[in-house]
């Protein structure tokens, strides 16, 4: 498949003054469709067990802070 000539005076279906002929169609679009590249995929959860982990940890380092320098309890 090659890309229409983008001269339009080369383009087929033109009338003489550059407009489409009654019924014609315009040339297909030429080029590669899709995307350019590969979308990443989506997140399905963001609570997995590490995050999950990861929080409780830094809770409980809070709590314990907090304990030492007797700001609770």
């Amino acid at each position: 498949m090659s890309t229409p000539d983008p001269d339009p005076r080369h383009t087929p279906g033109l009338t003489g003054d550059g407009t489409l002929r009654d019924g014609d169609t315009p040339p297909a679009e030429g080029g590669i469709s899709g995307i350019s590249h590969p979308e990443p995929p989506e997140v399905t959860h963001a609570w997995g067990p590490a995050t999950l982990i990861t929080f409780v940890a830094v809770l409980v380092c809070l709590v314990i802070a907090g304990i030492v320098l007797g700001l609770v309890l």
